[in-house]
């Protein structure tokens, strides 16, 4: 059993409070999901569980964290820098438990999971492997561990349709409890039994969480209701106290009007007057001590708004792509051996299409990408953008948000500074360096960065894997709307849905058209 009393985080750079007087318990058998907008602490809180020194250089806590002989199983956000040139084999071999394990339960595994039983004894560097196959390599040294408890901070950030499956059903069968955090709506949809929200509101400057015990549907659902009655008695209630109010204002007047009028030749008119002016006041006091209670209009924390490629326009009969490869290879290893991912690759695309590519983890779904980015950043024709699945690959991460996106004038200087805000940065993170900043603060970025470029071309990896599961359904509605045509990478089923026209699956035999029914 977990339990936290009293907890209180904050950010020792702008001092804001990430969370105030926070408890939480999380027993056998919960599936609890973390949610929230990016950069509110749902990462720092796992850190915290798992072991306060991962968090301690840029929050200050306190509170109690009571563990009771648990054996964390902790999946961070990113595979740390300092395992990325380790080989598979080398990592693994540093599990607790890796060499008691069961050849044959070690292999059945790697089966579920969808990551060759072979490969785990290879000396190939975690950094080559795809996204995927890296949070693969992770969960499988996790379980082996055995652990009493699950921390896993995105779990189904690049996996593949197949595996994110697997996740779900492990997830909902497991006999220990899972802190999670996700951003994949379907995911959350179908195995969470807990939700606990971290919000930040008043521009971040006021904590709310919120803990119940129900699923991730039938809590949005029911937080938008509670919202829409509680707006509705505080709309009505404005209502009612504002007719009361003009009520007292007129009669005010009018005793204000008949007392200028009076003559000292009516001095009891006068008194008579004065004594009405007197009850008047005293309703109104009375009437305004009542409504002092008045139900207040609900605060919640809105998820980011802005408009997204309203200058990007493709021409229904434009040939936007038209990509042949006969082989796709992997970067070659330190043998100097490139291994052919496919073959005969080709992809057409006419005008303002939404594409979608799909395909198993290490399939070469990025490579693909990474040649068609730099085959269409040589036409003048079109102007395409390309959001890489690692940011770093296009951030200056030592730069501010502010920083990268403007060209330093003070017009463009207050101009991404007002984008920011509708991004909801506050004014201390618009001035952090980036790599300070969460894994969806950063996607906020890139996607302005992409606005900003004025394409009419979007080049996207995995869009979606880092906003919150509150934003995501504004990404989606923003990009289904952009009137340029969209090339991307995503195991997203709602954003595959909602999104794209078409799908097609990259197998070593070339891309293939595939229905939008993933699972």
């Amino acid at each position: 059993m977990l339990q936290i009393r009293h907890l209180t985080v904050r950010h020792k750079k702008d001092y804001r409070v990430l969370l105030k007087d926070f408890h939480l318990t999380v027993n056998r058998g919960d599936k609890c999901a973390l949610i929230g907008e990016e950069g509110n602490g749902k990462s720092t809180l796992l850190k915290l569980i798992c072991d306060p020194d991962f968090a301690e250089s840029y929050v200050d806590w306190e509170g109690e964290i009571v563990r009771t002989g648990e054996r964390f199983g902790y999946l961070p956000q990113e595979l740390p820098q300092e395992d990325r040139k380790k080989t598979v084999y080398g990592y693994l071999s540093e599990g607790e438990r890796f060499f008691d394990a069961n050849p044959g339960e070690l292999a059945r595994l790697c089966k579920r999971i969808g990551f060759p039983a072979e490969r785990i004894y290879a000396d190939e560097p975690l950094d080559i492997l795809s996204g995927g196959e890296k949070i693969k390599v992770q969960l499988i040294r996790l379980l082996v561990d055995e652990p009493t408890m699950l921390l896993l901070d995105e779990p189904s950030n690049d996996l593949d349709i197949e595996t994110l499956v697997w996740l779900e059903q492990f997830i909902c069968r497991s006999g220990i409890p899972v802190l999670y955090i996700s951003h994949d709506e379907t995911l959350l949809e179908r195995t969470a039994n807990m939700i606990v929200h971290i919000e930040q509101l008043k521009r971040k400057s006021v904590p709310r969480n919120t803990v119940v015990h129900m699923g991730y549907a039938d809590y949005i659902a029911g937080r938008k209701e509670q919202f829409a009655k509680q707006e509705q008695l505080a709309r009505s209630e404005r209502r009612d106290y504002d007719r009361q109010q003009e009520r007292f204002r007129r009669i005010q007047q009018k005793v204000e009007h008949q007392q200028n009028v009076i003559t000292r030749q009516d001095p009891h008119g006068g008194a008579l007057l004065k004594k009405t002016m007197h009850r008047v006041k005293a309703y109104e006091a009375r009437f305004e001590k009542e409504f002092q209670d008045m139900t207040e209009r609900p605060e919640y924390e809105e998820a980011m708004f802005t408009k997204f490629g309203q200058r990007a326009s493709i021409p229904q009969g434009k040939t936007v792509l038209d990509f042949n490869l006969c082989e796709l290879a992997a970067a070659a290893d330190d043998s100097g051996e490139r291994k052919i991912l496919s073959r005969n690759v080709s992809l057409f695309v006419r005008g303002p299409q939404h594409i979608c590519i799909v395909g198993k983890n290490g399939c070469g779904k990025t490579t693909l990408m990474r040649l068609i980015a730099g085959e269409l950043s040589g036409r003048r024709d079109i102007r395409a953008a390309y959001m890489p699945q690692n940011y770093e690959e296009l951030l200056d991460l030592d730069q501010t948000p502010v920083e990268f996106l403007s060209d330093g004038s003070k017009d463009s200087v207050s101009m991404m500074r007002t984008y920011l805000g509708s991004m909801k940065f506050t004014a201390d993170e618009m001035m952090h360096p980036i790599r300070e900043l969460s894994g969806g603060q950063r996607a906020k970025v890139m996607l302005l960065y992409l606005d900003t470029s004025g394409c009419d071309v979007l080049l996207l990896d995995e869009p979606s894997r880092n906003f919150s599961p509150l934003s995501n359904p504004v990404i989606r509605q923003m990009l289904a709307d952009y009137r340029g045509a969209i090339i991307s990478v995503s195991h997203d089923r709602k954003y595959i849905e909602e999104v794209c026209d078409r799908v097609y699956e990259l197998t070593a035999e070339g891309l293939k058209v595939r229905e939008k029914e993933l699972d």
